[in-house]
């Protein structure tokens, strides 16, 4: 069993708000995808094989570009297929379905090619090289111990620096104990900036809520030991049970909602490491001249090499 701790990433979406494949679409200096710049920190923290989670119609194109680079920075490189009919026995897609079923899902699509402690990233964010340098030190020292909770970790940021002034978020909001461990985490998926600060709305805006800019929020940089693949696949089912009849068109299955369950049940307990490094994203196309300057910036700053990642 390969014992070094794994990169996933969750590629599968196609950037429905984004209108495009951002997950291949350049923005560093010299063509470089975002997602070039996560193989690359994550190369020089340690990471030596990465699982791409993917659509079955992009596994062309992301092969030949991504996967073609990642093989260049010298990572093992593993595909997986997140499909709506990857389903537990006794269940169906419904019919008109076309969304995804969810994060969680998407990591449960990859569990015959993970076979170590792993990272999970999403393909179109950048978390700055702290980040994957804290998370894989974190997995390459975690040992589960028979009858302890599993030590999984997460990177957190800072909410107001990851917002977009271009449109709505979905960011998972992170309540923390005195030892900076996770209690909970609760998806908020319409986040939006106002004059005032920050807020968001459950109800389609009748009513908003103020977040504070530094409450702590997930973007998708966990660490998990493999009993995560365990935790997720036994909530599957019954989530599915709960949810199909409410939504069956739109229901997704989160990361979070494992990882609260785990806390719930005191089989996991998950350590929040603090990057001071800032957050960029593409949510909306407006946001991409943004993060082609700041990716300009690091590189003539020489936090990245000036010609090109690989």
């Amino acid at each position: 069993m390969n014992r070094k701790p794994i990169l996933a990433v969750m590629a599968a979406g196609m950037g429905s708000r984004y209108g495009g494949l951002k997950q291949i679409d350049p923005v560093g200096p010299a063509g470089e995808a975002i997602l070039d710049y996560s193989l690359y920190d994550a190369r020089r923290a340690g990471f030596e094989t990465v699982v791409f989670i993917i659509k079955p119609e992009i596994d062309e194109a992301f092969r030949t570009s991504v996967g073609a680079r990642a093989e260049k920075a010298g990572l093992e490189v593993r595909y997986a297929y997140q499909t709506l009919d990857k389903l537990p026995a006794g269940f169906a897609v419904p019919e008109g379905r076309i969304k995804p079923w969810g994060t969680a899902h998407a990591i449960l699509s990859a569990a015959d090619v993970i076979d170590a402690s792993f990272a999970v990233i999403n393909a179109d964010d950048y978390y700055g090289p702290q980040g994957f340098r804290l998370i894989y030190e974190h997995l390459a020292n975690a040992r589960a111990m028979d009858g302890s909770p599993a030590p999984w970790c997460m990177v957190g940021f800072l909410l107001g620096n990851t917002v977009s002034a271009n449109g709505s978020v979905s960011r998972g909001v992170c309540t923390l104990d005195e030892s900076n461990r996770l209690v909970s985490v609760t998806e908020r998926t319409r986040i939006e900036t106002y004059a005032g600060g920050i807020h968001f709305t459950e109800d389609d805006g009748a009513h908003w809520t103020d977040l504070p800019a530094d409450a702590v929020v997930s973007m998708n940089l966990w660490g998990f030991t493999p009993d995560f693949l365990d935790r997720a696949r036994e909530g599957f089912a019954a989530f599915l049970d709960a949810s199909l009849p409410v939504n069956p068109l739109k229901c997704e299955y989160y990361l979070p909602s494992v990882v609260t369950a785990a806390l719930e049940k005191g089989t996991a307990q998950v350590t929040v490491l603090t990057s001071s490094d800032r957050w960029h994203g593409i949510t909306y196309r407006e946001d991409k001249p943004e993060l082609v300057e700041a990716l300009r910036r690091m590189s003539a700053e020489g936090l990245y090499p000036a010609d090109h990642l690989f």
